[in-house]
Formats: structure tokens, sequence, C-alpha cells
């Protein structure tokens, strides 16, 4: 059900707009001036779609039109006018209407306009949605006072040409972070390079990072400049870069210290201009006091440490991140409408999640193309996670939905500020939790 704003100050056409959308199972509300509409419109932005007539008394529906679009540019405006003329049309849609359509018209034209414009909003905000799934930016969305100092600490060291090292698990989102380190940073319109370094062998990883010159190795056909190139005026992300062989360390750590390289085979230095960013998932402190890691290239790299938490660290993040995959994973897979039952929540929530992000989102992937219907149970879980449960669980009986719920409740309200943040992690409303409290006794 889609919800509608219709705008036309004859009352009989507003009233039967109305009622033959409502028909077509649409949530409709009216208004006879544009006054009214952008009022409407402030106090409810959600809306779907609006029909507005051309002719309106005091501001024209083309003057709607641009004050819409600049107070919600991504609701469509259809405009309906009985004075049609190319040159009103042509104007209305470079002042952006979605559609133009000349009174006197059928109904049935209306609700074809109106599915089609529908369809191309939900379109539009399943890319927006898969956008942002791919520059991952939600994951970095946290309600975690310890994620948040530290999203606070890499948006300052983001503005600076300084080297970053990012520690922690896998599967944490050091990659993630690292984005948009870039992303804050006044390199941002220059490339950002991933180096994996532990995908490739060391003589292909030497290649990788500073190229090679013709005849260097068989197969070197051409000369190839490398990632470190590439990456001149912007950013390279070397990920697990405690895995740099001990030959390579040398050779990188004159980089780190002078931005200069030759490539293999080569004699030419060639000078960049380029960040480093450096991610590991073991303690390279450790490595270096094991003789595994150079000491001099760890304290080059060493300026600014950011440790990006597990999640674990970070329950209260652990539903909304869930939320936000099953969600994300429901359109990639067409299975839209899905939510989690109360057990299920309170499952993901208890887990430990070892893989951090990356074995959260693993899980909900596989709930969601194992769902048969629009609830994700938890025989949809990975069993895993039912082992650790069992492992945990002190003995006390059987446990039903209502012993889950009650469990879930007074855990997110012990880690919530205030009763509205438990409430949004929960994702209910506060009345209704207020209503739970009492219902189960929770003080």
């Amino acid at each position: 059900m889609a919800s509608l704003l219709v705008v036309d100050d004859e009352r009989n056409i507003r009233v039967h707009l109305a009622r033959f959308l409502e028909n077509c199972g649409h949530s409709v509300k009216t208004a006879e001036t544009a006054r009214q509409a952008l009022d409407l419109l402030m106090e409810d932005p959600r809306f779907d779609l609006v029909l507005t007539d051309y002719k309106l008394a005091e501001v024209n529906g083309l003057e709607l039109l641009r004050r819409i679009k600049h107070q919600t540019p991504e609701i469509p405006v259809i405009l309906m006018t009985a004075y049609g003329t190319i040159e009103n049309a042509v104007e209305a849609m470079k002042a952006g209407a979605y559609d133009y359509l000349t009174k006197p018209f059928s109904l049935e034209q209306i609700e074809h306009v109106v599915s089609r414009a529908l369809e191309v909003q939900k379109l539009r905000a399943e890319n927006r949605l898969l956008r942002d799934t791919l520059e991952e930016r939600p994951l970095l969305d946290s309600r975690s006072s310890v994620m948040q100092r530290l999203l606070e600490t890499a948006r300052q060291a983001a503005r600076s040409e300084a080297t970053i090292l990012l520690t922690g698990e896998s599967g944490t989102g050091k990659n993630v972070l690292a984005r948009q380190i870039h992303q804050w940073s006044p390199r941002s319109n220059h490339p950002f390079i991933v180096v994996n370094c532990t995908t490739l062998s060391e003589h292909l990883l030497e290649s990788e990072l500073f190229g090679h010159v013709r005849g260097a190795f068989t197969g070197a056909v051409k000369n190839k400049p490398g990632r470190l190139e590439a990456a001149h005026g912007g950013t390279v992300f070397l990920d697990e870069i405690g895995d740099l062989s001990p030959a390579l360390q040398t050779k990188f750590l004159r980089f780190v210290q002078e931005q200069s390289f030759e490539r293999v085979g080569g004699i030419q230095t060639i000078r960049v201009n380029t960040r480093l960013i450096a991610a590991s998932n073991r303690d390279l402190a450790a490595e270096v006091a094991a003789r595994h890691f150079r000491e001099d290239l760890f304290y080059r790299l060493n300026v600014i440490t950011l440790r990006v938490p597990p999640l674990r660290e970070r329950r209260e993040d652990i539903l909304p991140l869930a939320q936000r995959m099953l969600q994300i994973e429901g359109l990639r897979n067409h299975r839209t409408g899905l939510h989690f039952s109360t057990e299920v929540e309170a499952i993901l929530h208890s887990y430990s999640w070892p893989g951090n992000v990356r074995e959260l989102r693993n899980a909900i992937e596989r709930a969601v193309v194992l769902a048969g219907g629009d609830t994700i149970l938890p025989d949809h879980l990975p069993d895993n996670l039912f082992r650790q449960s069992a492992e945990t669980a002190v003995p006390s009986g059987p446990r039903n939905i209502e012993d889950m719920e009650r469990e879930l409740i007074i855990r997110v309200l012990a880690e919530s500020a205030t009763l509205e943040d438990a409430a949004q992690t929960l994702g209910i409303n506060v009345s209704t939790l207020w209503r739970k409290r009492k219902r189960y006794k929770i003080e």
C-alpha cells in the first residue's frame, strides 16, 4: 500500500480521485491548496507520490512542484491540467515532474501512471539501498560509545596525512573503515586502491605493489605500473600487512619513508604521493618481539593506531546490523518483507560472533535463503549459534518464547541509556516497551 497526496482546488475531482485510488489499495490524503499540501508534506515527508492540478489558487501546480522538489526531492510528482500545451509539459518535466496528464483523462490512465510511478520509486529506493550496501556505510552506523569514539578519532585522522594502522579481529570491518577514512580525507576524489597481502605469493605481490618492467621475469611482456603508482594522489590500503615477507618488508619500508621505489627489474626511481592505511588482525608488536616483523617498519606504520572492536564488545549494534542485513539480503535474494521472530532476535543478541560482522552477514544470508515464509525462525539459523548457546546456558528447564523475550528486554534495557534507546534497539515503540516491562514485571 502506497501513501498518496492528491492536490486539487475542485472538491469533486479531489474526492473522486481519492476514493478511486483508495479502492486501488492506497492510502490517500487530499489538499485544496499548495500551502495545505506543503504543510502535509512537512508533517509527513514519507508520501510515495503527489498528484497535483496545474491550475491552483495563489500558487500554481508548477510552483508547488518546484517547492516539493526542493523540500523532498525524492517524491515523484504528477501534474494534471485542463490547459495542456507542449510548452507547459516541457516546463513541467524540466522542473522534475514524473509525468504530465491532460484532462479529461480516464481512471484507467490514472491507475496506469500511478502504478508505473510507484514501481519506479520502488526501484530507485532499492537501488539506493543496494548502493549504500556496496559502499557499506551502514556498517559504520553504531550505537556503541566505543565505536563512536573510534569513528570520531578516525574522522580527525582522515584530515591529516598521517599513516594509519587498523587492528582488530578478522571480520570486524577494517576494510570498510579504511574506505570511509579515505572518503573523509582531502584525497577522496582520487583513487582508493586495495592490496590484500595474503592472496598472492611473494613474487606476485612485489610486482602487484611496485609494478615491473618488460622482461623482468617470464611472462613480463610489457611494462606494468603497480598499485602504489595507481594510488598516486589517493590512498593505498594494505590489508593484513603482517603477512609481508621479510624481503618485501625491507623494500616497503623505503616506500613508507621516502614515497619512492623501483619497479621489479627496473632502475628508474619512481616517486608518488600516496597516503597509506594498513591493517592487520595480528598483534604486530608481538610479531616484532618474535622477530617476524621489522621494528622500524612497525614504528613507521604505528603513527595512529585504531583498534576496531569485535562485535561482542558492542552488542547494542548486533540487532540493528542484523535488521539492516536482513533488508539488504532480502533485496538481493528477491525476498522483501522478511522479519525476525522474537526468539531469533534473542539468539542473535546473545551469540558471541567470533567471526564478527562477516559471520553475522553469512548467518543472515543463510536465513533469508532458507526461510519459507515472511518470518526468520531459529531453524533458519546456522547450527553453531545453538551449540554455543547450549554450552553457555545455565540449565533452567524448558524455555519458551516469552522467556526469551523477557531476557532480551532485560539485556537491552541494561545496555541502553534511555527507554527510547531501548525501544529503538528492540524495534518497537516506547509505549509497547512500557507495557511489556509491566507484563514481565521488569523494574
